[in-house]
């Protein structure tokens, strides 16, 4: 082995493992049968940035901290774009379009690069990978089913520690009831069974067969289910509102109970004259008279019973 071949291993950085856990791309001079996929294209490109020593990094970083200027931050955040793939492909297993991926991670890094201290002594590798696997982990609770289960910070928070949380109890001889783990993590006692409820479950195509008849699907049996759910839904809301208009009208004038009567609650109203010609006053008053009274009846409405208040239209 010659001298310079030796001088070459010695100066390897002690990363090199983990550079192994990216793709090789193609070479200039190498005669590929297809041109570059897109990973392998954005590889090429980002190992044109090179790497930031301890000193450089933090007197980047301080100059960025005092002026803002977007050109520090771009060192910065091209000089640990190769970090991020590193953490995307970690999670190839869980998601085919590690590209996906790579661009969460990215915003994670300039999330990073934004609160990054340099005074507090680490080094920004390794205070970005926190922020680039939160984003990436987002990513992929957001979008690995159809109906979103990690939607808020506290169900991201049992999602990434229900099932640990859970064996820690066990392991002591407690029973994982969702009151003590909602205890535990200080979370509604909801938020606990509805996540543990996602963890179990998956999307279901509403036009899948059920059983041998390739006809029948879960819709022929959710469609009809919502259709009476919302007749009786409505049946009780309409009693609901007759019940809270009927004490509104308690101490209403007469020509109020005939306009909600008459006007607001009918199916057929009275035009405004014809109530106008019955209490010997103008088309107009009438009409002020019922926008007076929808007013009244909409803050009414709106204590006693909220859902219905957009029934009534001015």
């Amino acid at each position: 082995m010659s001298q310079k071949e030796d001088k070459d291993q010695n100066t390897k950085p002690d990363s090199a493992p983990a550079d192994s856990l990216l793709p090789v791309p193609v070479k200039k001079n190498d005669r590929a049968l297809a041109s570059l996929d897109p990973l392998s294209a954005y590889l090429s490109e980002i190992r044109k940035y090179e790497d930031l020593d301890a000193q450089e990094e933090f007197d980047i970083a301080v100059q960025y901290q005092k002026t803002g200027d977007p050109a520090l931050a771009y060192k910065l955040i091209t000089s640990n774009l190769q970090l991020v793939v590193k953490i995307a492909m970690t999670f190839r297993r869980e998601w085919q379009n590690l590209m996906d991926l790579v661009q969460e991670g990215n915003v994670g890094l300039m999330k990073a690069v934004k609160n990054f201290d340099p005074f507090r002594g680490a080094r920004l590798p390794g205070y970005a990978g926190w922020w680039i696997k939160a984003y990436i982990l987002k990513y992929l609770l957001d979008n690995w089913r159809l109906v979103r289960v990690g939607t808020t910070n506290t169900r991201r928070k049992l999602l990434y520690n229900l099932k640990k949380e859970k064996e820690r109890l066990e392991q002591e001889g407690y029973v994982p009831t969702t009151k003590l783990l909602a205890e535990n993590f200080g979370v509604d006692e909801q938020e606990v069974i509805d996540v543990e409820a996602s963890l179990g479950a998956a999307d279901v195509s509403m036009d899948a067969p059920i059983g041998d008849d390739e006809s029948f699907t879960p819709m022929h049996t959710l469609t009809r289910g919502e259709v009476l759910e919302s007749s009786y839904e409505l049946e009780q809301l309409r009693a609901l509102l007759r019940e809270k208009v009927e004490r509104f009208l308690v101490d209403a004038k007469p020509i109020e109970r005939d306009l909600v009567d008459k006007r607001i609650l009918c199916d057929d109203p009275l035009p405004l004259q014809e109530i106008g010609n019955q209490y010997k006053i103008t088309r107009e008053a009438v009409r002020q008279a019922e926008q007076r009274l929808l007013k009244k009846l909409k803050e009414y409405l709106n204590e006693e019973l909220p859902e219905a208040a957009d029934y009534f239209k001015s």
